[in-house]
């Protein structure tokens, strides 16, 4: 399935939690089974990790570990590059292509 946000981009969160709401972060992962995007520094996670033996003979860390949950790709928004804010993205194709276009200024993202 075809999305508009890819790894690597800048997004805002729009919608959601409201201490993550208005939070932008680069993507760091994107699940398109899910349609759902793994963002930095957004819906951090606690989880709490007993001490567990590998099978290489080490004992892994006990304690709570926090990391970034996945996100639905409908509550971010892209944030054009030139801009700064918050865009809508629409596909335009010419011969070298397919690129990702900002609906505000109608900048190149890609």
């Amino acid at each position: 399935m075809k999305v508009k946000i890819r790894k690597g981009d800048t997004v805002e969160v729009i919608s959601g939690r409201l201490e993550d709401k208005g939070k932008r972060g680069e993507v760091i992962n994107v699940l398109l089974d899910d349609r759902r995007v793994v963002v930095q520094g957004v819906n951090i996670r606690t989880k709490h990790q007993r001490q567990v033996q590998t099978q290489a003979g080490r004992n892994m860390n006990p304690g709570r570990i926090q990391f970034e949950g996945p996100v639905d790709i409908s509550n971010v928004m892209l944030v054009c590059p030139k801009c700064q804010e918050p865009t809508r993205v629409s596909v335009q194709r010419d011969d070298q292509g397919a690129h990702r276009v900002c609906k505000n200024c109608e900048a190149a993202i890609d």
